[in-house]
């Protein structure tokens, strides 16, 4: 398997083997769409996000150094005092928090009683605090203000690094794919929004990015000798590219979800450690959404913003016409000539141009053929 996967990498490169990515982009923009679309909608459907604690306001309760854990115990407690739902996970060894909404003072003293006793622990092993929502808010703004310094910046350097702002637009509307596709699925879920989670959605925004500029910086190696070959397309150069670096892009994805999946279903799910759900779950989605914009994304977007401008309409129509008269009639979507049995195969040698000396010939002989004499 290890060996087919390693033929398969390499057919890849070389462009024997190759997927379609930016012939059929249309297919992946229509989707990619309907996706934002109802990523966008889901919230209003379900009448918000699930905000934790730190962005409605409410009341929490810590226990800690307790033998029990059972969050049976925090919920049971709650309900019976005011009737209300908790949340309640197990943030650290020994350790329970429950959260609910806010409680009056008698209720706030009645809750607290009921965990020291449910749980068996001394009265100041049971912390109570009330979180307003204004935090929440204020974490909002920073959050929002850091994310559009982070684009800016981000916008610039692709810009100065790859000298073309093309790719620099094509990868910033990505990131946006990313994050509005990352936050609808949890919408979707109603998964808890908490800073946790906030935190997982700007680490994912470096990921995404990094897989970016690797495929990005493949695309630009491809296409900067352009003009100076008459075998590929630049739409053909450019799937190359994303065909080059999909193994790597796989590879990378696999290496990063493995980690993180680990956490959010072992540490998190089994163990109920609820900070590390929260910023695992956004990652794993992350990290899987990022991965899928580059290549389905990102790497079409640019080719579709370049493949009209005039030189490469013109690069285009060449290839195609020199195809013609070098008797290629079949190639893959990464530009490899396939032969009558449809097996990758060396381009023909370019048609031999017409020197100085031919054409003057030729215009004499013209010149001749368009003066007869007359009688």
């Amino acid at each position: 398997m290890a060996a087919n996967f390693a033929k398969a990498g390499n057919q890849l490169y070389t462009g024997e083997r190759s997927y379609p990515f930016i012939q059929k982009s249309n297919l992946w923009f229509i989707l990619a769409g309907i996706l934002v679309l109802a990523s966008i909608a889901v919230p209003f459907f379900r009448g918000g996000f699930n905000l934790g604690i730190e962005f409605t306001g409410g009341s929490e309760f810590t226990i800690s150094q307790t033998e029990n854990t059972d969050i049976g115990i925090g919920q049971d407690a709650v309900e019976e005092v005011s009737g209300q739902d908790a949340i309640v996970t197990n943030v650290a060894p020994n350790t329970v928090r429950v959260q609910t909404e806010e409680l009056s003072d008698t209720e706030t003293l009645e809750v607290a009683d009921a965990l020291e006793q449910g749980y068996g622990v001394a009265g100041e092993q049971v912390s109570s605090t009330f979180i307003g929502p204004v935090w929440g808010e204020q974490i909002s703004q920073q959050m929002l203000l850091g994310l559009v310094i982070f684009v800016v910046l981000v916008a610039l350097y692709m810009a100065f690094y790859f000298r073309t702002w093309t790719m620099s637009l094509a990868a910033m509307l990505g990131l946006g794919f990313v994050v509005i596709t990352t936050v609808g699925i949890y919408a979707a879920t109603g998964f808890e929004v908490t800073p946790s989670a906030i935190i997982g959605f700007l680490t994912i925004l470096s990921y995404a990015l990094y897989d970016t500029m690797v495929v990005f910086d493949k695309i630009r190696e491809n296409v900067d000798g352009l003009r100076g070959q008459k075998d590929q397309t630049f739409t053909e150069r450019v799937n190359l590219a994303v065909n080059q670096t999909l193994v790597r892009s796989i590879n990378t994805s696999v290496v990063g979800i493995l980690p993180v999946g680990s956490i959010l279903f072992i540490g998190s799910l089994l163990l109920g450690a609820g900070t590390l759900r929260d910023i695992s779950l956004s990652l794993f989605v992350g990290i899987i959404v990022g991965t899928l914009a580059t290549v389905f994304i990102q790497a079409p977007l640019y080719a579709r913003m370049r493949r009209n401008d005039a030189d490469i309409r013109a690069h285009t129509a060449e290839v195609l016409s020199l195809r013609e008269q070098r008797g290629v009639h079949a190639v893959t979507a990464s530009g490899t000539a396939l032969d009558a049995a449809g097996r990758p195969a060396a381009f023909p040698p370019l048609p031999e141009e017409e020197s100085e000396e031919d054409l003057d010939q030729e215009e004499d002989y013209q010149v001749i053929i368009q003066a007869p004499h007359e009688h």
